[in-house]
């Protein structure tokens, strides 16, 4: 019997997505909420588990007597501790070694990676060291937000799972080391990693605003020491600045502002207050920071 732990978009399709002859070996879904997040998915996947009789437990409710009936814990999406009472095989969000950490997704979207992928590797009190048991592996092309990202990557999760239960149904959940000498590392982030630095080019920036859009927070930035969300950005034909100072305003168009970066322009046509409320700007003389 298996536990399955389990958060978010790519926690719910991974879910729904399982072969309904694996259902039976479900011993319970323990389901995490977010509040970090817009959308943390908690209600779908608790939907999902009412339709087809799965025992689940939120996570801080958590009945500890009857997840000891599995004989496997599986973790998706899970930012949490688990107790290695029996093996634990986790869902990454990266092509191991590559990203180990935290928010690996978003880390690669920022960097401009082409490949993403998913990893199931068998847990370890180091994170993410663990043996790995499969990867599903995709190609992404840039400009790309990372609601899109979630919904590819969400279908290999899908695809994995089922991979795991069945080969752990028929007694062949094998594994292989990773390589050290390839590891890399993604920090967690807060609040101070949502603010554009308008310091780096262009296109850096763009991809930051599309990686931490929905579910995310979004990108922030302040104006006259007031902070403003922005969900889209485009890239703007630069110019020849003799006194480049980013984060300045340089032009006004009809459909948005365009914003001096360390190199390249970024045309921003939309601002967010705090609250969701549209920011409609009028002045000229603007510095975001």
């Amino acid at each position: 019997m298996i536990n399955i732990f389990v958060l978010g978009k790519k926690g719910l399709e991974s879910v729904t997505g399982i072969n309904p002859v694996h259902l039976a070996t479900i011993n319970a879904l323990v389901i995490g909420k977010d509040s970090g997040v817009v959308e943390d998915y908690s209600y779908e996947i608790e939907t999902f588990a009412k339709a087809n009789n799965i025992p689940y437990f939120f996570r801080n409710e958590a009945d500890n007597t009857v997840l000891a009936n599995a004989e496997l814990n599986i973790a998706i999406g899970w930012r949490w501790l688990i107790a290695l009472d029996c093996p634990l095989v986790v869902f990454h969000d990266s092509v191991l070694p590559k990203y180990r950490g935290f928010n690996p997704l978003v880390s690669a979207l920022i960097n401009g990676d082409t490949i993403i992928g998913v990893t199931a590797l068998f847990g370890t009190e180091e994170f993410d060291k663990g043996d790995i048991i499969g990867q599903r592996i995709i190609e992404i092309s840039y400009p790309i937000k990372i609601e899109t990202a979630i919904q590819k990557l969400s279908k290999e999760y899908a695809i994995l799972l089922e991979r795991v239960i069945s080969d752990y149904s028929s007694g062949s959940l094998n594994a292989s080391s990773q390589n050290e000498a390839e590891a890399s590392f993604s920090l967690w982030r807060d609040d101070e990693d949502y603010k554009i630095d308008w310091n780096q080019d262009s296109q850096k920036i763009q991809r930051t605003i599309d990686a931490v859009g929905f579910p995310y927070k979004g990108a922030s930035t302040l104006m006259d020491g007031a902070l403003l969300r922005i969900f889209d950005a485009e890239i703007f034909p630069d110019v020849n600045i003799i006194n480049r100072a980013p984060g300045k305003l340089l032009f006004k168009h009809q459909d948005g502002l365009v914003i001096v970066c360390g190199s390249g322009l970024l045309k921003v046509k939309d601002f967010f207050s705090e609250k969701d409320d549209p920011i409609n700007i009028t002045k000229f003389r603007i510095r975001f920071k």
